[in-house]
C-alpha cells in the first residue's frame, strides 16, 4: 500500500512537472498565468533581459546606420517621436494657428491693447483676502519685487468692489489679490481694470525665496517675460492677461527672466536671473624637468551662462474667468473649470 502511495505521488508531481512546463511555454509573454513563485520570477527575469538585450541591439543598430550615413554623405534615418500626454492630445478647434487674421484682429480691440501697445504703463495694486496670514505677506512682498509699479494696500474690511472702484479712480490697471486659507496662499484673484476680465486661479506648490538653496536677490531692473505653450483661445487670452502685468520694456541688462511655463493647464512660476561666469582652463606642462624648476600653466579663459533662482516658485490653475470686473452673484463668466472636464488626461484648455 506504501508503495502504491509513492508511485502515485511520483506520478503526480511528474504530471505537475509537465504540466508547469507546458504552462512555461504558454505563458512566455504573460509570467502572471505561471502558479509556481520560483519559475513565474524566472521567466520574468529572462524576458526582462531579452527585452533589454533586444534594446540595445536596436540602439546599435540604428547608431549604425546614422554613422553610415554620414560616411556617404547623406541624410541620417528621421529619429523616433516618443509618444507623451502633450502631442497625444485630443483635438481642438480652438487652437490659434500662426497666422490667424480675427486673432490679430481680436488682439487690436481687447481689453489689455492699450498697455501691450505701451499707450498706458501698468500699474498694479496688490491685497489680500480679509484674514490674512503670516506666509500671505511673505508672499505678498516677493511678488512685489516681481512685478514692477506694483503697490501693496492693506485689505482691513472694505469690499472688493469697493477696492475696484478705488482702484479706478487712482488709475490702477490691474488687482491681484491674494487669498489665504489656514495660513497658506492657496488662490489668486487678477482683476483687469477698468472693464475686466477676471481670472481665479489655484495656487499652490508655494516655494519662498527663504526656502529656496542658493538663490539669488532680484535687482529692480524691468524683467524679461517668457510665456510658453499657451496655444489655444482661452490660453491666449490668459496669457495677454499675464503680460499686461508686466511694462512691455524690459531691461535685458538686468539680466532678471520671470517665466510662466503651461503644462497641462498647470502654469509653473519662475523667476531666474542669468549669471555669467569666466571659467580658466589649466594645462599642466608634462615635462619633469620644467616642472622641477618652474611649473608652466597656461590659462585660456570660458564663459560660461548659468541660471540662479530668485524665488518665489508656485504654480497656478484656471478655475474661472469673467467678464467685468469681479462680481460673486450676478457676473457673466467666460470659462468655468468643471469636474467633468477632467475625465480625459490629453484633453487640455490652455
Amino acid at each position: 500500500m506504501v508503495a502504491g502511495k509513492r508511485k502515485d505521488r511520483a506520478s503526480e508531481s511528474a504530471a505537475g512537472d509537465r504540466g508547469d512546463g507546458e504552462e512555461i511555454k504558454k505563458a512566455k509573454l504573460l509570467p502572471s498565468l505561471i502558479r509556481n513563485k520560483e519559475k513565474r520570477s524566472k521567466v520574468y527575469a529572462n524576458l526582462k533581459r531579452d527585452k533589454k538585450s533586444e534594446k540595445r541591439k536596436q540602439a546599435k543598430a540604428r547608431e549604425a546606420a546614422e554613422n553610415r550615413a554620414l560616411e556617404l554623405g547623406e541624410e541620417p534615418p528621421p529619429k523616433k517621436i516618443p509618444r507623451t500626454i502633450e502631442n497625444t492630445r485630443e483635438p481642438d478647434e480652438t487652437v490659434c494657428k500662426p497666422n490667424d487674421e480675427e486673432l490679430v484682429a481680436a488682439n487690436d480691440a481687447d481689453e489689455f491693447s492699450k498697455i501691450l501697445k505701451l499707450e498706458i504703463p501698468p500699474k498694479i495694486l496688490i491685497t489680500t483676502c480679509r484674514f490674512n496670514s503670516t506666509r500671505g505677506p511673505a508672499f505678498i512682498q516677493e511678488l512685489m519685487t516681481v512685478i514692477p509699479n506694483a503697490h501693496y494696500y492693506k485689505r482691513g474690511t472694505h469690499e472688493l468692489k469697493k477696492i475696484v472702484e478705488y482702484a479706478k479712480n487712482k488709475e490702477f490697471t490691474s488687482i491681484v489679490v491674494v487669498h489665504t486659507n489656514r495660513r497658506e496662499p492657496d488662490a489668486l484673484l487678477i482683476i483687469n481694470l477698468p472693464d475686466g476680465p477676471t481670472a481665479h486661479f489655484k495656487l499652490s506648490n508655494l516655494v519662498l525665496r527663504k526656502d529656496i538653496k542658493h538663490h539669488g536677490n532680484p535687482t529692480s531692473h524691468k524683467p524679461e517675460l517668457v510665456l510658453n505653450n499657451f496655444t489655444t483661445r482661452l490660453g491666449y487670452r490668459i496669457g495677454r492677461m499675464i503680460q499686461s502685468l508686466f511694462p512691455q520694456e524690459p531691461f535685458f541688462r538686468g539680466r532678471r527672466v520671470v517665466t510662466f511655463h503651461n503644462q497641462r493647464d498647470f502654469i509653473f512660476f519662475r523667476h531666474h536671473r542669468y549669471i555669467f561666469e569666466s571659467k580658466e582652463k589649466k594645462d599642466d606642462s608634462k615635462d619633469k624637468k620644467a616642472q622641477s624648476a618652474q611649473s608652466k600653466i597656461n590659462t585660456e579663459g570660458r564663459v560660461i551662462a548659468r541660471l540662479q533662482e530668485c524665488g518665489p516658485r508656485f504654480t497656478l490653475k484656471l478655475v474661472t474667468l469673467q467678464h467685468g470686473t469681479f462680481d460673486s452673484k450676478g457676473g457673466e463668466f467666460e470659462w468655468v473649470h468643471k469636474a467633468d472636464m477632467d475625465t480625459s488626461r490629453r484633453r487640455f484648455f490652455l
